[in-house]
């Protein structure tokens, strides 16, 4: 019996999922068919079967294999998705295989690209570009308008100023010239050394600190290879495990009364500019920092009321400095209309800066050293152990305890947060009780000149 001409011919299938797992290690490839033909499977020696596509190159009609994935991790469903993707390609004229491996050769090229720039980018290159990207105002141009804008630097105008500064100071000065990928941790280590045997602990810390941003931000966007290591942050480590200090030492100074007799009688005829001589007054009657006070507006005191509204401060809480009579006193002499701040620059017209402070109180120690002409009453005191601005702060939430000011209200006038338990449920702001322990430090104060 002869068997008819449609038995005699293999029907090929659609491939199948089923069909591809059972697949065996030495099978024959597996093809799909109709609007999938050329999309093929392999079993490899390992049992592993990989999806390709078979197809004629338009480029030399030689015949070429490109990998498109391996079963599971690719589905069917996928790979015949890429398959029709692929299939246009080259109906286009392009050759899948041949993209791919220019694709390759290009991203090859780019990584070699890459390299030398990273090998050529220095220290000083390096501060520059988290300066003028990160901490700075900067100026950008908006791709789909073409306009210019200005996006803010992440510090403040005082703080963009202060960051070159300590970075230009020292990194810059003494590795700037070399190249960011060689600088090891002992070089960093060195240079925080230096810093701390000119006696400049503080500083050490901040160009340790800046240092570290700066090489975080490049390496945040692939400026070194991906296995390089912030030498900064490896010699922040090291710092740490010689126990050398980078931060100042906990102040202790505290004026006691024949002591604050003195200054009080001499800050007057000392050095200090008069705003300067103002903020000392006032840090003495407020507890404030001389920062707040540096930095404080008009229209944020109600002199009638007696309070100071101070906005922003060193803890991030906003709270309301009560004012003793002498201080509201002294203020409304100190009035005027047309200015915004109580201490501004007559050069700027903005707040002088806090450092003035001991800049002046530096130059008043050293005379010799500066081309200013002070004259003897003006000098530092040296019949008293020396003394910084900041110490005044301490003196009166010292000299308030000695009155017999309870804790929690004494923490409150310097405008301390309270830990703990205790910050989550007192939330009393104290304001009625500071105050009362205001005015009576103040008159404790005249009492002091006085005596």
């Amino acid at each position: 019996m002869v068997r008819s001409i449609d038995q005699q011919m293999t029907i090929k299938k659609a491939l199948s999922a089923k069909a591809i797992e059972k697949m065996k290690i030495g099978d024959p490839d597996k093809a799909d068919i109709g609007e999938y033909t050329g999309l093929r499977v392999h079993c490899g020696k390992t049992g592993m079967k990989t999806f390709f596509y078979r197809y004629r190159s338009p480029m030399d009609d030689s015949i070429k294999q490109y990998k498109i994935g391996t079963f599971p991790q690719v589905t069917l469903a996928e790979a015949r998705i890429e398959l029709i993707r692929l299939k246009a390609e080259r109906n286009q004229g392009i050759c899948p295989k041949h993209k791919k491996e220019q694709e390759k050769l290009q991203q090859q090229i780019e990584q070699e690209l890459a390299q030398k720039d990273m090998s050529q980018l220095t220290v000083h290159q390096m501060i520059e570009m988290y300066l003028t990207e990160a901490i700075e105002d900067h100026l950008i141009t908006d791709p789909r308008t073409g306009e210019r804008k200005k996006v803010l630097g992440v510090r403040k105008p005082k703080g963009q100023s202060e960051t070159r500064r300590t970075l230009y100071g020292d990194a810059v000065r003494v590795l700037g010239n070399r190249v960011a990928l060689e600088v090891t941790r002992k070089d960093v280590v060195a240079l925080t050394k230096e810093i701390i045997d000119r006696g400049s602990n503080v500083q050490a810390g901040r160009v340790l600190s800046e240092l570290t941003l700066a090489y975080e931000y490049a390496i945040g966007l692939e400026r070194f290879p991906a296995n390089f290591a912030n030498p900064a942050l490896l010699a922040k480590m090291s710092i740490k495990q010689s126990r050398l200090k980078v931060t100042c030492k906990k102040g202790t100074r505290v004026l006691n009364d024949q002591e604050l007799k003195r200054v009080l009688a001499w800050l007057p005829t000392s050095g200090f500019t008069t705003h300067q001589k103002h903020i000392l007054y006032l840090t003495l009657w407020t507890g404030c920092r001389t920062g707040e006070l540096c930095d404080a507006q008009w229209s944020d005191f109600d002199l009638d009321q007696g309070i100071w509204h101070l906005k922003a401060s060193k803890n991030s809480t906003e709270r309301y400095v009560q004012l003793s009579r002498q201080c509201v006193n002294f203020l409304q002499n100190l009035y005027q209309p047309d200015q915004e701040y109580l201490f501004a620059s007559s050069r700027t017209g903005l707040p002088i800066q806090q450092k003035s402070l001991t800049e002046i109180k530096w130059q008043m120690k050293n005379p010799d050293k500066v081309q200013a002409n002070f004259r003897p009453e003006q000098l530092w005191l040296k019949d008293i152990d020396d003394w910084n601005p900041h110490d005044l702060r301490r003196t009166v939430r010292t000299g308030l305890s000695r009155l017999g000011c309870p804790t929690d209200i004494a923490e409150a006038v310097l405008g301390h947060s309270k830990k703990g338990i205790e910050g989550t449920y007192n939330l009393h702001n104290y304001e009625a009780e500071c105050a009362v322990w205001l005015q009576r430090w103040a008159d404790y104060l005249d009492e002091i000149k006085k005596s």
